[in-house]
């Protein structure tokens, strides 16, 4: 008796302890659409003027209007997606009307492009403000001998091209006589797999609860046999 109730009990503080996971991320997957609903709304309003103090929670993802110059220099960021391959993400210091010096990710070239010199000057952009979340302990220090940057880390960046730790990510529309891509914000890129976790929580709970009603009923059967 007393292993039966051993059982009982392991199985069903595993069963809840499953079940609260599945639902722990069933409330993460809401969570997580409400964030891109958001990302969704901001990235499509009217671009406005450049705030004079872009926040970085408060302005994420806020349209904006450069108008100025574009400056010489720029950091190439590695980066490979499924559609485009390996390549390089471009990010160039920025001058706007009123003097402040910023970041722009002009967007995607490809490798084989690392070494061509691509136009500058005056221009008037349309893009997104950002401040990217791609850096942590195991991302590799920038390789600036051979100017190839892992992650976009703006304030590193900002230092790095004397700017502003500001960084305006353009939209779809590429500058004239530009051959860099444009990779403007979306959802898309932005995974929600929490409905998955989900799924496999919850079938583990199911996995569980079979297998502890399986261990309670076997000695009973013995016994009845």
């Amino acid at each position: 008796m007393r292993r039966l109730i051993f059982l009982l009990v392991v199985g069903l503080a595993g069963l809840v302890v499953l079940l609260s996971l599945g639902a722990w991320q069933v409330q993460r997957m809401a969570w997580k659409q409400q964030i891109l609903d958001i990302i969704d709304a901001r990235v499509v309003a009217e671009p406005v003027a450049l705030p004079l103090n872009p926040d970085p929670l408060a302005d994420k993802y806020r349209p904006v209007r450069l108008l100025g110059e574009m400056a010489a220099g720029e950091l190439l960021v590695l980066i490979s997606t499924r559609e485009l391959g390996p390549g390089f993400r471009v990010i160039v210091p920025f001058v706007t009307e009123d003097g402040r010096r910023i970041l722009v990710d002009r967007g995607f070239i490809r490798a084989a492009a690392k070494k061509s010199t691509r136009n500058t000057g005056k221009a008037e952009l349309i893009g997104n403000l950002h401040w990217p979340d791609e850096t942590d302990s195991y991302t590799p220090a920038a390789d600036t001998a051979n100017n190839i940057w892992y992650a976009r880390d703006v304030v590193a960046m900002a230092a790095a091209l004397d700017s502003l730790p500001i960084l305006v990510v353009l939209n779809g529309h590429p500058i004239n006589g530009s051959s860099v891509l444009p990779m403007p914000i979306n959802s898309a890129s932005i995974p929600n797999d929490h409905l998955q976790y989900a799924i496999t929580w919850f079938s583990l709970a199911l996995i569980w609860a079979a297998m502890t009603a399986y261990f309670l009923w076997r000695p009973r059967a013995k016994t009845e046999s």
